[in-house]
């Protein structure tokens, strides 16, 4: 019975903690571009620098 006394309470503030990361998530922008970040991560990138060694 004791160790309920001390899950109960772990569990709500870890709750009330996953709340509040989430809540300054959304007002903080996070989650405003959902599927920007994925077509960048396939993108080709034409500006980057060839890292291919040059074999003239």
């Amino acid at each position: 019975m004791t160790a309920l006394a001390w899950l109960i309470p772990c569990a709500l503030v870890l709750g009330l903690v996953g709340l509040v990361a989430f809540l300054w998530a959304l007002n903080s922008g996070q989650f405003q571009d959902l599927e920007g970040a994925g077509w960048r991560a396939i993108q080709d990138d034409e500006d980057a620098p060839s890292t291919a060694p040059d074999n003239r």
